[in-house]
């Protein structure tokens, strides 16, 4: 399964918000050395309950424009 998300970096707080066919991810952590992209698989994981390695960033890796990948079997 997989989802468009649109990523708003160094926001005041973390949130996952549905938006049309898409999420809207707001996260604390900027968008340098790959601390934005880390923590939005946490906070992705928590979201919808599964492991951080269930989840993958297979597009957008360097864009606030992203497509995640969620493995139900992993």
């Amino acid at each position: 399964m997989t989802f468009n998300l649109r990523v708003i970096p160094k926001a005041s707080r973390n949130l996952v918000k549905a938006e049309g066919d898409s999420l809207k991810v707001y996260l604390t952590k900027p968008a340098c050395e790959g601390l934005a992209n880390e923590q939005l698989l946490k906070l992705l994981a928590e979201h919808f309950k599964v492991k951080k390695y269930c989840l993958k960033i297979i597009q957008g890796q360097k864009s606030r424009n992203k497509v995640v990948e969620l493995i139900e079997n992993a």
